[in-house]
């Protein structure tokens, strides 16, 4: 009996996941309403059958007005295809869901009963200073009224940094997760909302626009992105009047679904601001690509494109998109706290993170280092590694390699360090388990530095801990992207009248030029938000004849 239970709730959840949408999109806004306003079910049935539309009123989900669009479901062949052969109809498409474009380094276990929950930076972001952010605040207010629509994984609510600006948030995945609908449980979306306008906290935090109000759009789940929930975000951003949208997702293509929606925001005045994507190549990723979408890259602290950053002819402008501090849901950030000791003398910190993925310690433990080359199992058959903390270089070996071997090596703790200058947000795991020992990622310098003691004196020790904390450091052109979003938002608190084009006009105006590449590498250069918000303000106080 219960066999047979267990395949009949199989059998349902099958059911249930083969279940799909569609997006019927109509060819005006007149004709759309024709069939919203139909005020009960027999009206409806009988407008349709008029009209030639293959649906039966339990078909229909719900109507994105602002884009024309109704969502339907469960469609035959043959209804899909009479759809889209009505002349009324402008196109008919399926849901499709694309691939979380990031990988987020925080620790999907929160721990919420340790006392660290706090901003391990001496000072601000390094992004917030870096494009001249905090000396627009006192004209701008630090972006009072200015209304920012974050479409991503949701947001923690809960956070003091995001909580005071939270204006409004909806889900639009519709998965029925735990908590509340719009929970981010993958961390992005909490990252994002941190930068575009976190609240200028006493310990040095603060995001762009540190004033201006968060709307938040759940679109992305664990599973990807729906090109359905981003049109239906974009609907809510056009119905709600905001004056960003902000999007750090895309992939190589863009349903006609997104491409209208985009359209249709562009046109109701919003500026609509997108990651260029995260695969180094020269192509700029959709909905980035499009020309009612301001594209973004990213640099490093040196002004550098990144690596990962995606250019071509559509990019726009780059902003700080390495080692980006911001806000991630409550206790799922991990800060490594080292200290070291030569010969028994007092301990030193040192600059360090914990790798995702790594095991979590509360309280701190001291080992002997050893160095283990590059990590591999022969490099571990040299060395006795059993209780010591193995100091290993990156290189040839994925991360999670080097520290299982560590653990097969009965190792008390890895220590990785850099193969280039800077420092790297290592991951060892991507489903929220943990391994058995701290791994912890350092700077080269500081690696090489540890060789030349160990080569001098065999006496090095290290303290390691894991803290707490409510903040974590990630990569990418999605963390390039809020920056320009918190941008446009600071420019739009002086002057509402921009239209989308003059504000991508101004953002590449005045962006810092920092290459001279012919492949548009960097795009117009570095945002720039004091001359942005200047010409902001010039271009209210002296409107065009």
């Amino acid at each position: 009996m219960k066999t047979k239970s267990v395949i009949l709730v199989s059998l349902m959840l099958s059911q249930v996941a083969l279940a799909e949408r569609y997006m019927v999109t109509f060819k005006s806004h007149d004709l759309h309403q024709e069939l919203v306003s139909k005020n009960n079910s027999m009206q409806l049935q009988s407008y349709m059958a008029a009209k030639g539309y293959a649906l039966t009123v339990d078909k229909i989900q719900s109507h994105l007005s602002a884009i024309n669009t109704s969502i339907v479901k469960d469609l035959t062949p043959g209804q899909i295809e009479s759809l889209k052969k009505n002349s009324n109809v402008l196109f008919v498409e399926k849901e499709v869901k694309r691939p979380l474009p990031f990988k987020v380094g925080i620790f999907k276990k929160p721990i919420l009963n340790e006392q660290s929950f706090r901003f391990f930076e001496q000072d601000r972001p390094w992004g917030i200073n870096a494009i001249n952010t905090g000396i627009t605040w006192n004209v701008t207010s630090g972006g009072a009224g200015a209304r920012v629509l974050i479409l991503d994984t949701g947001i923690d609510r809960d956070h003091p940094a995001v909580r005071p600006n939270l204006e409004n948030a909806r889900d639009f995945v519709g998965d029925d997760q735990a908590g509340y609908a719009y929970k981010d449980t993958v961390g992005h979306g909490t990252h994002v909302a941190g930068t575009i306008a976190g609240v200028l906290e006493r310990s040095g935090f603060s995001g762009v626009a540190p004033t201006a109000h968060i709307l938040a759009g759940r679109v992305c789940a664990e599973d990807g992105c729906s090109n359905i929930a981003i049109a239906e975000g974009i609907n809510w951003g056009i119905e709600q009047k905001v004056d960003v949208i902000s999007m750090s997702l895309g992939g190589i293509w863009s349903p006609m679904a997104e491409r209208v929606a985009v359209k249709a925001a562009y046109d109701a005045g919003i500026t609509l601001v997108a990651a260029s994507g995260n695969d180094g190549n020269g192509t700029v990723g959709f909905p980035a690509a499009l020309p009612e979408c301001i594209a973004v890259g990213a640099v490093d602290s040196k002004m550098h494109r990144a690596e990962f950053s995606q250019f071509g002819p559509e990019l726009a402008v780059v902003a700080p998109g390495v080692e980006v501090t911001s806000s991630v849901p409550l206790g799922t950030g991990r800060e490594a706290l080292l200290k070291v000791s030569i010969d028994g003398v007092n301990f030193t910190k040192i600059k360090g993170s914990s790798m995702q993925g790594s095991k979590t310690v509360l309280r701190p433990l001291t080992g002997d280092i050893v160095y283990v080359g590059l990590g591999s199992k022969d490099d571990f058959k040299n060395v006795n590694a059993e209780g010591k903390i193995a100091l290993i270089k990156r290189g040839e070996l994925k991360f999670v390699e080097k520290v299982e071997n560590a653990i097969e090596a009965k190792a008390a703790a890895v220590i990785v360090f850099n193969n280039e200058p800077g420092m790297l947000n290592a991951m060892l795991t991507e489903d929220g388990t943990e391994k058995a020992i701290g791994a912890y990622m350092v700077e080269q310098t500081v690696g090489e530095a540890f060789l030349m003691q160990l080569q001098a004196s065999p006496a090095v020790q290290v303290q390691h801990v894991s803290l707490i904390t409510n903040y974590a450091s990630m990569n990418g052109t999605s963390m390039a992207t809020p920056h320009v979003s918190g941008v446009v938002a600071l420019m739009k608190s002086v002057n509402k009248a921009l239209t989308p084009a003059q504000v991508k006009a101004i953002l590449m105006d005045t962006a810092k030029k920092v290459s001279d590449d012919t492949e548009n590498q960097t795009g117009a250069g570095v945002v720039q938000a004091d001359m942005a918000v200047r010409a902001a303000l010039a271009a209210r106080l002296s409107p065009a004849p």
